[in-house]
């Protein structure tokens, strides 16, 4: 067969693949319909055509899923047998809107593993690959993945970004109560000597003090990811300028850093922001206007 012929058997296994890690059937066709303009401009010969497709369509799909939290992705290539087309179509076929609920609240990179490897049987070193990692790494990725699918939803604890994104909500909303009540009782807040210098204050201590601090504050302050963490940065003309690094434990915050130097400020990436209620309940609703007007570090957040 052609080119042509072989991307045409494999399309309806190409098409339940991005649906199941997009779970939106309309952009998983148009995920697939790009994988398709690729191979028709790629020259030479390509050994393994199906694990081709597979791989650039996976590489579209978390291009998706992080340009969601604008966060760039290489491209790589690898060879892996594709798995069989009408078990894909009938795995695909089977995501609902509780699991939709939980692969929402999953990172990218914990995604494209889980769904990889617990629904389509790839194997870790090639989802490495696909996620430029290690295959230990990979493994992690979709063990933490899992874990989350199977906690209950009654019983699920509130996300690290969504504690982030609920604090960050209620600063800019003035809502002192909830702010209180996301900060553990021994809160403090810390700054690197490059962010004191940029204005920043060096130390306030106790959860009544922070609060205080962060009423009707933050206005500027956009979503990103340092190392995986979830955190809020003040940007000026798209580059960042100061991190606010949370730590949490146990659902609360327990220390906000601001960070300047530029070592640090190198591995912050922008994410997107998710719009909870005052209550603390997750909405899961997207929000694609983040405030970017600047604010000066030296102004109140």
């Amino acid at each position: 067969m052609d080119r042509t012929e072989i991307f045409v058997a494999e399309r309806p296994r190409l098409v339940g693949l991005a649906a199941r890690v997009l779970t939106d059937p309309a952009e998983a066709e148009d995920v697939v319909q790009q994988a398709w303009l690729r191979l028709d401009a790629a020259g030479g010969d390509i050994e393994n055509l199906p694990a081709w497709l597979t791989t650039v369509t996976t590489r579209l799909c978390l291009d998706r899923l992080r340009a969601r939290r604008s966060v760039p992705v290489p491209e790589v290539e690898v060879v892996e047998r594709a798995p069989d087309p009408a078990d894909d179509v009938v795995l695909a076929d089977t995501v609902g809107v509780a699991l939709q609920v939980v692969l929402d609240r999953l990172t990218p990179q914990e995604r494209v593993a889980f769904v990889l490897h617990d629904t389509f049987g790839f194997e870790f070193a090639t989802i490495a690959a696909v996620l430029d990692s290690t295959p230990a790494a990979a493994r992690k990725l979709a063990s933490r993945a899992r874990a989350k699918v199977r906690q209950p939803a009654a019983e699920d604890a509130l996300a690290d970004w969504e504690v982030v994104d609920a604090f960050l909500s209620a600063a800019r909303q003035g809502d002192f109560t909830r702010l209180v009540q996301l900060l553990a009782p021994d809160a403090v807040v810390t700054a690197d000597d490059a962010a004191v210098l940029a204005g920043t204050p060096q130390r306030i201590e106790g959860r009544e003090e922070v609060a205080t601090f962060f009423n009707g504050s933050a206005k500027s302050a956009l979503p990103v990811l340092v190392d995986d963490r979830p955190g809020a940065a003040w940007y000026l003309q798209g580059e960042a300028k100061v991190l606010f690094d949370f730590t949490l434990v146990d659902g609360l915050v327990t220390e906000i850093t601001f960070r300047a130097e530029p070592e640090v400020l190198s591995r912050v990436t922008r994410r997107e922001a998710v719009t909870l209620p005052p209550s603390g309940t997750s909405s899961r609703q997207k929000d694609h206007a983040p405030d970017t007007k600047a604010t000066r570090p030296e102004e109140k957040r």
